[in-house]
């Protein structure tokens, strides 16, 4: 999708959230591609998430009788400079050996860069999903016990409430790719806006098991979220 439809579509979604046409983000992006485009449009070709909140913005400035320039503030910003901790977080994971029944592959940072990769294959404009993907094991090298808790906690501040909210449900994730999850907890992910994003996350953490298969380096993948980060603006 050209950037000039990405941004069409993405003020359309923001303008359906904003007015409450619809309540779900995930929904609002496949009828605005759909009503502006007249096509479904692949997952991974719709607006992230940031720039639909960019958007609501602009939507907003223009309800409002403001200027509505879309670039006059963008929303969710977070620190720039994570790459040093990202990757001081990432690199123990080479030692953290797994069990082999469930993660064939080896070690948490192999399985963690093929999450990435998988993730980026479905969702390549989607800074906050990816950065999860990534990061959702972090924690393995600091508490193996709560690996999650530790990774909040590592993370505070450094990435944004969205991220934070996949990493910290990245478990239920697979249980409720499995099926194992209670009615009440399911019904809880289900009215969350990310939970299309959750479901996609924990299926590339199952699929990412795999043996010899190619993955992106360390800092092959701080640079594509890096370069991801400029395009937003952050």
């Amino acid at each position: 999708m050209a950037y000039d439809q990405r941004r069409r579509v993405a003020y359309e979604a923001a303008r359906l959230l904003y007015q409450r046409e619809e309540k779900n983000r995930y929904r609002a992006k496949r009828r605005a591609a759909e009503r502006l485009l007249g096509e479904a449009v692949q997952p991974r070709d719709l607006p992230t998430d940031r720039e639909i909140r960019t958007q609501i913005e602009a939507v907003r400035q223009v309800s409002e009788g403001d200027s509505p320039l879309v670039s006059a503030k963008k929303l969710g910003q977070f620190p720039k400079d994570r790459s040093r901790l990202f990757e001081t977080l990432l690199l123990p994971l080479e030692s953290v050996r797994e069990n082999r029944n469930l993660h064939p592959e080896g070690d948490a940072l192999y399985h963690s860069l093929q999450v990435f990769a998988l993730a980026r294959d479905a969702l390549p404009y989607d800074e906050e999903f990816l950065t999860a993907a990534l990061l959702h094991d972090v924690g393995k090298a600091i508490d193996p016990r709560d690996h999650v808790a530790a990774a909040l906690e590592a993370l505070d501040g450094a990435i944004t409430p969205r991220t934070a909210w996949l990493i910290e449900h990245h478990v239920l994730g697979l249980g409720l790719r499995e099926g194992t999850l209670g009615v009440r907890l399911r019904h809880r992910l289900e009215a969350s806006e990310n939970f299309e994003e959750l479901k996609l996350l924990a299926d590339c953490d199952r699929r990412g098991r795999a043996v010899g298969v190619p993955v992106p380096d360390v800092p092959a993948a701080l640079d594509y979220l890096r370069n991801l980060a400029l395009e937003n603006g952050d």
